[in-house]
């Protein structure tokens, strides 16, 4: 019984000592990451890649990008508020005037904003000479009164423009 008893002690011994050497190391890798943990929140680094100087780039890059947000997106509104007063739609018919006249020489060209205020343009082709009139619009309406051919030009430049809302 000596020996078995022996043999428990020693196998008891050799499970302390490698237990000690376990946690000696433990303690060892603990301290090390502790050193770094302290390292990289006081910015005494050698290469001064902290933590606090990395979230203060951090900081000041997310503060750079939020400016230059802003000022392209009052870019955009001020761009979009111009584009709304420039032609969008274009609409035109050619057409024969006169019978006695060969081809569709005359046409009626409606140039129109995203409003609707624009112009309506036609020119009609004679032999002896060639018309041409403008009559604005204002709304999609015109305070002159407009022809077939020219109302269907303003439908046209109508639908261009409707068109390019409806795709958006």
């Amino acid at each position: 019984m000596d020996i078995a008893i022996l043999i428990w002690m020693l196998a008891l011994t050799i499970l302390v000592i490698v237990g000690v050497v376990w946690v000696i190391d433990l303690q060892n890798r603990l301290r090390r990451m502790q050193q770094r943990y302290d390292e990289l929140f006081s910015g005494e680094t050698q290469d001064d890649a902290s933590i606090a100087v990395a979230l203060a780039n951090l900081t000041n890059r997310l503060a750079e990008t939020n400016a230059r947000t802003e000022r392209l997106v009052a870019r955009a509104e001020q761009i979009d508020a111009t584009l709304a007063h420039t032609v969008q739609g274009i609409g035109l018919i050619r057409f024969r005037a006169f019978q006695d006249t060969g081809g569709d020489q005359s046409f009626s060209l409606a140039l129109a904003d995203g409003e609707g205020n624009g112009t309506v343009i036609s020119a009609l082709y004679g032999r002896g000479a060639t018309r041409v009139y403008a009559k604005p619009v204002q709304a999609w309406q015109s305070s002159k009164p407009l022809g077939t051919e020219e109302e269907q030009a303003l439908a046209e430049a109508r639908q261009a423009i409707v068109g390019q809302t409806s795709r958006d």
